[in-house]
């Protein structure tokens, strides 16, 4: 058998390359030499290997790792990228593993190279001759970003495998719901004059505040219609959370723009929403003389829902002993979902640590997270 480096050495070598994405392009960095790591490690245990490049992202790729063939099979999926880091809010070097009261901190140790590191603990003995189904090892680019990686591979329609688990930091809780977002700007546009004559102008201040009055109205009534006590926070949200308009006291304000975060529940569909608010927001603004604008920041992540009864909820909630939960924040789920997976999120490390200065893993995640791994490949790849 081929021999690959123990747990710690596989996570140090994976923290140590940087591979933060992010919209800013002074932060963004290549994800490659994760990739290629993997790559390496995942050919050393015998997987066929494709390293897919993302179109239009230099230094952006996609990797998918096989074992095995026919069809059906288990996916482990995981993200390759990192959000940025302000390295002075840190004890110790981001990019270097270190240990500390039973915990390994390094950028990335809990979202998410920890939980590749694991899963190459749990497969380095693992043998093609014993599956009767595939696995496949799949690790994406720009997951904090854009989610450029996953969305390729919607638009390409790859199929990959039946059941799926992205190892996202849940405490090691499988999770099968979660919100979706998507964040707006809306920008209205007036005509800027003297202040001293309103008339000279018209003030896309005055518009703006119509708009955030009408805005606050739907949020109520979505919260009205749509509600599941599964999540903590049982109604969709929807938060104003920028604003900036006008440059001088004495000037009548030619344009204002708005950010706003919404969270929809699953069964929302995110261009509805987005089409239902802009008749609002055009409603309220009618004859007012004032434009409106609404785009997207980014595309969005719809929520996801894989039903209580799939095969990978049932047994990720026997491997844990808890039920699946319903969790407030996004991730490629619903992408792999769209691919024909059923698809629970179950990985070790907390999402209280993700994005934080410090970031770690705890050490007594290592084992138990090892052992559902290796069970759940028993139990989709081995077992007939």
């Amino acid at each position: 058998m081929p021999i690959l480096p123990p747990f710690r050495t596989l996570l140090q070598r994976l923290v140590a390359e940087p591979s933060i994405s992010s919209v800013s392009p002074e932060w963004d960095q290549p994800n490659v030499r994760v990739v290629d790591l993997l790559q390496e490690w995942l050919e050393a245990l015998g997987f066929r290997t494709e390293k897919l490049a993302i179109p239009g992202c230099p230094g952006k790729f996609n990797l998918v790792a096989t074992l095995g063939r026919g069809p059906g099979g288990l996916v482990l999926s995981g993200h390759t990228d990192t959000v940025p880091c302000d390295e002075s809010r840190w004890h110790s070097d981001p990019f270097q593993l270190t240990e500390r009261d039973g915990r390994l901190h390094g950028l990335g140790t809990c979202d998410m190279k920890g939980f590749f590191a694991l899963v190459l603990e749990a497969i380095r003995e693992l043998e093609e001759k014993q599956l009767r189904h595939p696995l496949i090892v799949l690790a994406t680019a720009d997951e904090e970003s854009t989610m450029c990686g996953a969305r390729t591979l919607v638009e390409a329609q790859r199929r990959l495998g039946r059941h799926a688990v992205i190892g996202e930091p849940t405490g090691l809780r499988p999770v099968r719901m979660h919100k979706g977002i998507a964040m707006e700007a809306i920008r209205v546009t007036g005509r800027a004059g003297h202040s001293s004559d309103p008339a000279l102008g018209r003030n896309a201040l005055e518009g703006m505040y119509r708009v955030l009055g009408e805005i606050l109205a739907w949020r109520e009534e979505l919260q009205r219609r749509h509600r599941n006590p599964l999540f903590e926070v049982a109604v969709p949200t929807v938060n104003l959370g920028h604003i900036h308009g006008g440059n001088n006291p004495n000037r009548i304000c030619g344009q204002c723009e708005l950010h706003i975060d919404i969270r929809p529940l699953p069964g929302m569909e995110l261009e509805a929403l987005r089409r239902e608010l802009e008749q609002r927001l055009r409603m309220v603004l009618r004859g007012s003389g004032l434009e409106l604008e609404q785009f997207p920041l980014f595309a969005g992540i719809p929520a996801m829902e894989t039903p209580a009864t799939a095969e990978i909820v049932r047994a990720a909630e026997s491997l844990t002993g808890h039920q699946a939960q319903a969790v407030a924040y996004a991730t490629e789920g619903p992408l792999l979902n769209a691919l024909g997976m059923e698809t629970v999120i179950l990985g070790p490390g907390s999402i209280e640590q993700a994005h934080q200065p410090d970031e770690f893993l705890s050490l007594d995640q290592v084992d138990p997270g090892t052992r559902i791994i290796r069970e759940l490949v028993k139990r989709f790849c081995i077992e007939d």
